[in-house]
């Protein structure tokens, strides 16, 4: 079996401090996580202006590379961001430009398809079954599917939700409410990977990933 797939997604409001101080245990946590070879980190900054987001994609770019890591960064919404910083990806919300409009973005930045577009990823957030099946259908390379056990102000799909949207054909992960001590439960009903916030951000992430990567 191939191991777990790990996706941290950025929060910078849930640190303590200034602004200023914030952004650098933002960074910090993104050097730590690509030091652990974590799969995928999300830059999920959905307050900064354009200008802001660029500059804090090209210094996560720039402490992910620092550790020669195999970690990609993809940019929450943001299409335009992510190709100009020069980040792995785009991760779409559902509200968002599809799937495959993001894909056509990307070759016509590129000026080709190939090979340039065939490693640049696009992720897509998916709440049901039905936008499993929509994304996958559109040549999503991942999505997460999400809220599994936890919703603020709303309720929880569950795990029988998250087993039956992990039938097609593209990896899911699970997100929402995932601990180190219910993670194993989302790999048990065909998750792929598991994705979080504070997952990440309140633990060491070396542990985080020895104890989803081995279990």
């Amino acid at each position: 079996m191939p191991r777990a797939l790990l996706y941290y997604i950025t929060d910078r409001t849930q640190f303590p401090g200034t602004e200023t101080q914030r952004r650098q245990n933002l960074l910090d946590k993104i050097h730590e996580a690509a030091s652990c070879a974590v799969d995928y980190i999300q830059l999920r900054e959905k307050d900064l202006s354009s200008r802001d987001l660029e500059k804090l994609g090209r210094d996560a770019l720039d402490a992910i590379r620092s550790e020669q890591s195999p970690t990609r960064l993809l940019i929450n919404s943001r299409s335009d961001i992510a190709l100009a910083v020069g980040a792995d990806g785009v991760h779409l919300r559902s509200h968002d430009i599809s799937v495959a409009d993001a894909k056509e973005v990307a070759k016509l930045a590129f000026g080709h398809p190939e090979p340039e577009t065939r490693n640049w990823l696009v992720a897509a957030s998916c709440h049901s079954e039905e936008e499993v099946l929509r994304a996958a259908s559109a040549g999503a390379d991942f999505v997460v599917f999400a809220p599994v056990f936890e919703k603020a102000g709303g309720s929880p799909t569950g795990l029988d939700p998250l087993h039956r949207a992990c039938r097609y054909i593209v990896p899911v992960l699970a997100l929402g409410g995932v601990t180190l001590e219910n993670a194993q439960s989302c790999l048990d009903a065909g998750a792929a990977g598991i994705a979080g916030i504070r997952l990440f951000q309140e633990n060491d992430i070396a542990n985080v990933v020895r104890r989803v990567t081995t279990a």
